[in-house]
């Protein structure tokens, strides 16, 4: 398993703005992992689609390295957001744009 965890490790580390999902950005396999994407895609926030339904370690593993058990999962310079419902009630409050910008992350003007 720690092999995973590196794994995640890494892509959670590396990558501004990470979205464990099920499917691709160009293509989501749930109804929740399109919505953060479409968020994230209105955002204009460049970010990396991981797919956890290619690997069941990682499916397993990205809700152990998170302690939250369901998939999407956002992550945002290292920290953990949260899934759909979390990053749409942020995104509706404006928190999400806000938190990106802080984080230093681009966000395209509304």
């Amino acid at each position: 398993m720690s092999g995973i965890n590196d794994f995640i490790d890494n892509e959670v580390k590396t990558n501004d703005v990470v979205l464990f999902m099920k499917g691709t950005p160009q293509f989501p396999q749930c109804g929740f992992s399109g919505q953060v994407v479409q968020i994230l895609d209105y955002l204009g926030v460049p970010y990396k689609g991981v797919n956890v339904l290619a690997d069941d370690a990682l499916r397993n593993g990205i809700k152990e390295y998170s302690n939250w058990p369901t998939i999407p999962q956002l992550y945002v310079k290292g920290e953990f957001i949260g899934g759909c419902d979390i990053i749409r009630e942020m995104f509706q409050s404006e928190e999400l744009q806000q938190h990106m910008n802080e984080a230093g992350v681009p966000v395209k003007a509304a």
